[in-house]
């Protein structure tokens, strides 16, 4: 973590200049231009406009061009199949939504009824995963529109030509599966060869911390892939079985990581090297005889590492896996029946999902009230405003608001130029060819661009439908502010939850299942299926663990950009993330150490790490902000394999221990996190 990504605790010498939350949340991240997905986008909106115009139906091409937009933004995955359901099923809810909106138009209280049970129900099926949370988006957003502008009659026109432009982003999309078919599965599966290269070549130094976390996240994205589809051709498909085998055999180099790392000393540059050899083998389905420059190994942890490697460069070259032998680590998918009564489930029983749904239906009730039955020209604006910015799965609800406010006024300035010099006709369609372009360019970069990119695509396109011109900008803004005012009163000041940040609830949840992976992991167990069995599901609670620490972190980054005192007490808990990652490390490379000739430890001594870890778990669900954090002392018995679990452990436990010279409520200076300050 930068020094720049944790709140400084140092004055700033001029008072005047922006807070640095906001500065962190306006600072354009670092991103490659996606020029393929500018070139479709512009296509995708300029392209119905033009036949809104050849056929002298504006309005029409204007329709379409806005379900386009949607697609344009949902369009975020990189396999093909994950990219239809992205598109293609939040266009659904889409059409749904634009027709309850067109019939409630001009309505007053029906109007304003209606849209807040679709803003309930749009909040609660949010939770439900990716998918759904643009499905609702879309579901609300479509019927704001309907509500709020004159569309086409009949009442089916709208939802008819705002799906037709979703799809047509989606034929757009699907131009390239033909020729590039697998290969965003396979360079992803290469992908965790390239994190896992760049992992072993970091063992034993300062940026080990840093590589794990990117091999991580490469994991847990080709898994999402390569299984996203495996309910329905696993077993039907070698190439799919193939690069799930390829995945598979990642594991176990994995796991003899952290042994060679806790060795203290770099690897041979020939282990980095045959790694990368094999991430070019996968990326090029290359099959083959298996050549590897081996060093010998000496130690149990560089045993294990050398067995794995050799047994990866047996699976990568290996032609044509056994179908029906592919080991399938993290556990097939219930049937479709099944997760959807359990998704039904959760999302009804939930109270977050419910918490959510009526922080959503209370802003839009009361933005849509000011629409609907306040006599000033207000418009749908900010109900849409509440829309964009009321979504906590997205990233702070506060910093979203301050940040569209920006970001919507940097658009204004755009549609104000264009709207002012561009003659309206066909000369819109150029100009929605360069802007349409801008939206994925600027959407890599933050919210605050893309805002920036979204607003004057919008704008110039319901112009097309109430003809307002010039005259929409300084209305629009006002509209932009009042939707953000309803947005932090109603749904971030007046919940508690949502400027309170999780983090150590998450990071108790953490721990626990730590303590049960220590105890999996040391647990006796007797014949080879019982033995099976127990590797089989220490896998699972090891990627389980840093899955969740995975979310941990994104929360961590979300409370960096809250107002103080939420973002510098969020960075009061970074110790203990990393703390807990150094747990499960440690315990993975005893474990493996054990395996390949090391003395197992005593039972009675991974029980009292495993106590120590739940007494770790209730202190860390007590503790409002950890105190200092303590240099880990040796052990007592330093030569056993757990030793180094049990510094881990000592150290977090100290981190979460009152201290009578400082209240646990108030967070610390010093040298333990990544910055030297927690601020104040």
């Amino acid at each position: 973590m930068s020094t720049e990504q944790i709140p400084s605790g140092r004055t700033r010498p001029n008072r005047l200049a922006p807070p640095a939350w906001l500065l962190r949340g306006l600072r354009p991240a670092s991103a490659p231009i996606p020029w393929a997905a500018a070139a479709r986008a512009g296509v995708a909106l300029a392209a119905p406009l033009a036949a809104g115009f050849a056929l002298d139906e504006p309005e029409y091409g204007a329709l379409v061009s806005m379900g386009a937009l949607s697609g344009v933004i949902g369009d975020t995955a990189d396999a093909y199949r994950m990219r239809i359901l992205n598109i293609a099923v939040p266009q659904v809810f889409g059409a749904v939504g634009v027709a309850l909106g067109t019939l409630v138009y001009g309505h007053g209280w029906v109007a304003v009824g209606a849209l807040t049970l679709v803003a309930l129900v749009s909040g609660m099926i949010s939770s439900i995963g990716t998918v759904a949370s643009v499905s609702g988006l879309l579901l609300l957003l479509y019927a704001v529109i309907g509500a709020g502008l004159p569309l086409p009659q009949p009442w089916w026109t709208a939802p008819l030509l705002l799906t037709a432009g979703g799809l047509f982003v989606l034929a757009l999309t699907l131009l390239g599966w033909p020729l590039r078919g697998r290969q965003p599965e396979r360079s992803a599966v290469a992908a965790t060869y390239h994190r896992l290269a760049e992992l072993l070549e970091a063992a034993g130094g300062p940026a080990y911390e840093e590589r794990r976390q990117a091999l991580t996240h490469a994991l847990d994205q080709a898994y999402d892939l390569v299984l996203g589809r495996r309910a329905r051709v696993h077993g039907g498909s070698p190439a799919l079985v193939r690069m799930l085998a390829q995945l598979n055999v990642v594991i176990p180099l994995v796991e003899a990581a952290p042994a060679v790392h806790l060795r203290g000393r770099p690897l041979s540059p020939r282990i980095p090297a045959a790694v990368r050899e094999l991430a070019a083998a996968v990326e090029e389905g290359r099959p083959g005889p298996a050549a590897l420059d081996l060093p010998a190994p000496h130690t149990p942890a560089e045993r294990a590492l050398d067995a794995a490697l050799r047994h990866a460069a047996r699976i990568v070259h290996l032609a044509d896996p056994d179908v029906d032998n592919v080991d399938d680590r993290l556990g097939r998918p219930a049937a479709l029946g099944v997760r959807v009564r359990r998704t039904v489930r959760d999302v009804m029983f939930s109270s977050a999902s419910w918490r959510y749904g009526l922080r959503l239906a209370v802003c839009i009730g009361l933005a849509q009230s000011l629409v609907s039955l306040v006599e000033l020209e207000r418009s749908y604006w900010v109900p849409l405003t509440v829309t964009f910015v009321l979504k906590p799965d997205f990233g702070s609800v506060f910093s979203r608001a301050v940040l569209r406010a920006v970001g919507t006024a940097g658009g204004l300035v755009i549609a104000a130029a264009v709207l002012a010099e561009v003659p309206r006709g066909w000369w819109d369609v150029p100009v929605m060819l360069f802007l349409g372009a801008l939206i994925p360019v600027f959407s890599a970069k933050g919210y605050a661009l893309q805002t920036a990119a979204i607003t004057p695509v919008i704008l110039l396109l319901s112009d097309q439908l109430n003809h307002q011109g010039f005259d929409l900008i300084r209305p629009r803004l006002l509209d932009s502010f009042i939707g953000c005012a309803i947005t932090l009163i109603a749904g971030y000041l007046l919940w508690p939850e949502s400027w309170r940040t999780r983090i150590g609830d998450r990071l108790a949840d953490c721990v626990d299942d730590a303590a049960r992976y220590v105890e999996r992991a040391f647990a006796p167990v007797a014949g080879p299926e019982a033995l099976a069995a127990a590797r089989q599901a220490r896998l699972q609670d090891r990627r389980r663990i840093y899955r969740e620490l995975s979310g941990v972190r994104n929360e961590f980054q979300r409370a960096l950009t809250e107002p103080p005192p939420t973002g510098a007490r969020a960075a009061a808990w970074w110790p203990l993330v990393v703390a807990v990652e150094r747990i499960v490390d440690a315990t993975t490379a005893a474990r493996v150490r054990v395996n390949h000739g090391a003395a197992a430890p005593a039972a009675e001594e991974a029980d009292e790490i495993v106590r120590q870890l739940r007494e770790l778990a209730d202190g860390v669900r007590g503790s409002r902000i950890p105190g200092p954090e303590p240099a880990p002392g040796p052990g007592e018995d330093d030569t056993g394999v757990l030793c180094p679990v049990r510094q881990e452990v000592a150290a977090a436990r100290a981190i979460v221990r009152p201290h009578p010279e400082q209240p646990p409520a108030a967070p610390r200076k010093g040298p333990g996190s990544p910055s030297g300050t927690l601020g104040r």
